[in-house]
């Protein structure tokens, strides 16, 4: 079978290319991709080539298919796993496998690592190795566009419960956030700062009664909260409320403030900002949790802390990077239940925009850029689609139904561009 694929050859160097398959084995799955979400890592992974750890250092002569963020439906099983698989099944696939078998070892990643497989690509094959390691997940849910982001909501989701508290005289960690605790979200309202939001808002196992997300930016903070209403929140038990720290004359003061004197017991750090460091770490209360959730650029990233309430008031610091396989379940299986990630997503392309977004990928504004693989388009934002409109009906017909969905991509804006994809150009 054929595919269209975007494949690494070495620094900055991706090509669009068309290329037969090999012949699926028997302990392998062939599948079609649908839709596809640009990741910062994949950039990353354009600039340094074979010297990143997840590339095979042959890749210039074997090069490896793009995209670690994907959903599709299984085209064909091999005979190993067709007591779990069926065709037509729809899928996600959790990349990090840490399976020795791959090409580059623990690190092997579709998307990555992988000659066929890869979410930039209309057709792949699933080696054994993510099949093997459970890797290979279903979804349930409506459209594909949620699977692709279920990885970006797993590094939310990761991180909600890498937060943990101590009891004194105690050395095991209590794990999670604290029910009914207080709350903050620091520079919370990028495309990954709402994706938390909207999971804090939509838990049934653990949320905070005080929830405090702040930014310095008027216009995406009314955004968010038009989005996600302080009404549905307290709805769900929730006192959230918004607030523009550039407008505040001492914003701890006032931060600590709103929680009533204490500090808060989680504060998120969403912008690798010393002075947001900083800013975290004076609201936290006893045993306050301060989670590094943005990562850095720079390897000397550093920024002060309070080691008096380290030693006094039992204050610390965790980090995460990613999600794990149970965190994408978990985003999964909430999106099959009625959670909309789309807040993540700003941008819609086609496959052919791939190589050229990708590379760029810092310097075009806004959130996730969503590819649909089956689909020649340029990179649109869904802000664009109006004007778009004004001489290609398509455009305008996205424009209506995604403002007939607060402006948001949605399942029944992907069905009409899937269907109508071939009258774009």
């Amino acid at each position: 079978m054929k595919t269209k694929a975007v494949r690494l050859y070495g620094v900055e160097d991706l090509r669009l290319e068309e290329f037969e398959l090999p012949e699926m084995k028997d302990d392998e799955i062939l599948a079609e991709v649908i839709s596809d979400s640009l990741c910062m890592s994949t950039w990353k992974v354009a600039h340094q080539g074979a010297a990143h750890k997840r590339i095979p250092d042959n890749v210039a002569e074997n090069p490896t298919i793009m995209g670690h963020e994907f959903a599709g439906r299984i085209i064909k099983v091999g005979e190993k796993w067709k007591d779990q698989f069926k065709e037509g099944d729809k899928f996600s696939i959790q990349p990090a496998m840490n399976h020795p078998d791959g090409p580059v070892g623990l690190l092997s990643a579709p998307g990555y690592s992988y000659r066929y497989a890869g979410g930039d690509a209309t057709y792949i094959i699933i080696p054994r190795e993510v099949m093997e390691m459970g890797c290979l997940l279903p979804y349930n849910g409506p459209g594909f566009y949620p699977a692709s982001l279920s990885e970006p909501l797993s590094c939310v989701i990761g991180a909600i419960h890498a937060c943990y508290h101590v009891k004194q005289g105690s050395y095991v960690h209590q794990m999670d956030i604290r029910e009914n605790g207080k709350m903050a979200l620091l520079a919370g309202v990028g495309p990954m700062g709402l994706a938390m939001i909207n999971y804090v808002l939509h838990r049934e196992d653990r949320h905070p009664s005080l929830f405090v997300v702040t930014d310095i930016d008027q216009a995406r903070l009314d955004r968010a909260a038009d989005l996600y209403p302080v009404e549905f929140a307290a709805s769900r038990g929730i006192d959230l409320r918004y607030i523009n720290t550039g407008n505040l004359e001492d914003p701890v003061a006032t931060l600590k403030e709103i929680s009533g004197g204490t500090g808060y017991d989680e504060v998120v750090v969403m912008a690798p900002v010393p002075a947001v460091v900083e800013q975290a770490d004076d609201i936290l209360g006893f045993d306050g949790c301060l989670n590094f959730f943005s990562g850095p650029g720079r390897s000397d990233f550093k920024a002060p802390f309070n080691f008096y309430n380290v030693h006094y008031a039992l204050t610390h610091v965790v980090g995460t990077s990613g999600g794990n396989t149970d965190d994408m379940k978990e985003g999964l299986k909430m999106m099959s239940e009625g959670l909309d990630p789309a807040g993540l997503v700003t941008h819609i392309g086609g496959l052919n925009v791939v190589p050229e977004t990708t590379i760029h990928l810092p310097e075009i504004k806004g959130g996730k850029k969503l590819i649909y693989t089956h689909v020649e388009m340029p990179l649109t934002a869904i802000a664009d689609f109006a004007e778009k409109g004004k001489t290609n009906p398509v455009y305008a017909e996205l424009d209506r139904i995604c403002k007939a969905h607060n402006g948001l991509w949605n399942v029944e804006a992907e069905e009409y561009l899937l269907s109508h994809s071939d009258q774009l150009l």
